[in-house]
């Protein structure tokens, strides 16, 4: 379930913020929603994908191989 929570806002900045929103594809309900969940600590979700990440890459047989590479090397174009 989710709650609305309403909030007071200038009515330019909320103008600047819906075209701004909009250039990254996405809503200002959006942004508000991801900066909440963000704020308090993430969500339990995030944390789930991340431990399970990080224990992937524990488990993980790779190696990188003989290759070196070098700074320049990386950084190519």
């Amino acid at each position: 379930m989710m709650a609305n929570l309403t909030i007071t806002v200038d009515d330019q900045l909320l103008r600047r913020a819906r075209v701004r929103a909009a250039q990254l594809g996405t809503s200002v309900n959006a942004v508000l929603r991801d900066y909440m969940r963000s704020w308090v600590g993430g969500s339990e979700e995030q944390t789930a994908a991340v431990r399970a990440l990080l224990e992937r890459s524990e488990r993980a047989r790779s190696a990188r191989g003989k290759r070196r590479w070098t700074r320049d090397e990386l950084h190519e174009r």
